[in-house]
């Protein structure tokens, strides 16, 4: 299998949760990641703000990958959140969007690609989104799609805009971090059915809590 590392070092883990405090820092991050796959011939899926596609693909550009190019030949696929994370609507419906990365990953396998590398920009989660309570429960049951498939998935949050118990609840459903610039084994990780085991639990409670008028 072809070389995989994120951040200068070589990972194993599908499913990684990237905190970044700039635009600047992310891309001099993740370009790299992208260029290795550019380079050995993979897929490269990019989910993102529909506002920021121009801007994104010109980052590429002057990084020395050639968007267009890509684009045209189909290396490159650049998505926005609605069709991928929102659906017609603007719900997410994680059930859907499981499906559609599944979807994704056996059409790159059957194009002939030897790896598909997603990046998903999350900043779509801190509008008013119908389905929204359901992101954790994504976060965790993707786990086990991305380990099956073995297609590694980045998942972008600006720190800035997380609370801590968001952002610890994230942590809690990736397997590996991206923090700081630096790849870590997460030690708060919580398998996938654990997780939701928790949440349902969490639900359930919030349900039995008095309402207050």
């Amino acid at each position: 299998m072809n070389d995989l590392s994120l951040a200068g070092t070589q990972i194993e883990h599908f499913h990684i949760c990237a905190f970044f405090d700039s635009r600047e820092q992310e891309y001099d991050v993740l370009v790299p990641f992208f260029k290795e796959a550019i380079e050995q011939g993979e897929k490269n899926v990019h989910i993102i703000n529909p506002a920021s596609v121009d801007e994104h693909r010109q980052r590429l550009i002057e990084a020395g990958i050639d968007a267009h190019g890509c684009e045209a030949c189909g290396q490159l696929d650049v998505q926005t959140w609605h069709g991928a994370y929102l659906g017609d609507d603007g719900t997410f419906d994680k059930d859907r969007m499981i499906s559609t990365l599944q979807q994704v990953c056996r059409a790159a396998t059957e194009a002939g690609y030897p790896r598909v590398r997603l990046m998903g920009n999350m900043d779509w989660i801190f509008g008013d989104v119908p389905g929204i309570d359901s992101l954790l429960a994504y976060e965790a049951e993707v786990n086990e799609i991305l380990a099956d498939m073995r297609q590694p998935a980045i998942c972008v949050y600006d720190v800035a805009k997380l609370s801590g118990s968001m952002m610890m609840d994230l942590l809690r459903t990736h397997p590996l971090t991206l923090i700081n610039g630096v790849v870590q084994e997460n030690p708060f990780y919580t398998p996938a059915s654990e997780m939701i085991a928790e949440l349902e639990r969490r639900k359930a409670q919030a349900a039995e809590r008095p309402v207050h008028v």
